[in-house]
């Protein structure tokens, strides 16, 4: 059975905390077993997740987005035909490359259409990718799935693994709602709206918990189940 309880008191409630470090992530950690027996017991049974980082701004948005539905060989082979293309990648450089040369790289036509509305927006002031750290994890998310080709997952995967958000929540991870299906010794998967409800009890570190749960359901599965690679 899912807990009830206050939500902890936090440094950083609010969106101020960033996971730069192992400390913080060992801080957060600790919040969450205080909070959760549940997350109390998986840790305590090993499920201790990697701090992993990936740079901020357009470059770590469009790895996230390159890589979505891949295996790991098959994105950093496109990301590096990418890179070897554009330079750098950056919004500049992608709004102003031909769509033959992204096509070469790999990019099928959706992840290009996404690719031109982030540089897009980017460069209209409406996307502050690397700001959004000082927003309420529930705010920064909003900004970022305005934005045509960019949905939930892709919004709170970037704002917990490349700025770092302590409070942003991929509930509609399917490795996240199976780990809570086995956490809690449910029936059936939770759905995202069901998860976001569970998670209630995690804030100020929802993130952090999805960390814990990405790393038990690797203990479980025997293998990584974290969605940004080492």
């Amino acid at each position: 059975m899912a807990p009830s309880g206050r939500h902890g008191k936090a440094a950083g409630e609010g969106g101020k905390t960033i996971l730069a470090s192992e400390a913080v992530l060992r801080e957060g950690i600790d919040a969450l077993r205080r909070l959760d027996p549940v997350i109390d017991r998986l840790v305590a049974g090993g499920a201790v997740p990697p701090l992993r980082k990936r740079p901020p701004g357009f470059e770590g948005l469009a790895g996230i987005v390159v890589a979505q539905q891949l295996s790991t060989a098959s994105a950093g082979a496109i990301w590096g035909r990418l890179r070897a293309a554009l330079g750098t990648v950056t919004a500049d450089r992608l709004a102003g490359a031909d769509d033959a040369v992204l096509r070469a790289a790999g990019l099928s036509a959706p992840k290009i259409r996404t690719l031109r509305a982030v540089a897009g927006a980017v460069a209209a002031g409406d996307l502050p990718l690397d700001a959004l750290h000082a927003l309420p994890a529930d705010e920064a998310h909003r900004l970022m799935v305005a934005v045509r080709g960019i949905g939930p997952w892709t919004a709170d995967v970037y704002l917990l693994f490349c700025l770092g958000h302590p409070d942003a929540f991929p509930a509609g991870d399917l490795a996240v709602q199976k780990a809570v299906r086995l956490a809690d010794g449910l029936d059936a998967r939770p759905g995202p709206a069901e998860l976001t409800r569970r998670a209630e009890i995690w804030r100020p570190w929802r993130g952090v918990a999805a960390k814990v749960l990405w790393a038990y359901y690797g203990q479980a599965k025997a293998r990584d189940a974290t969605p940004v690679a080492p």
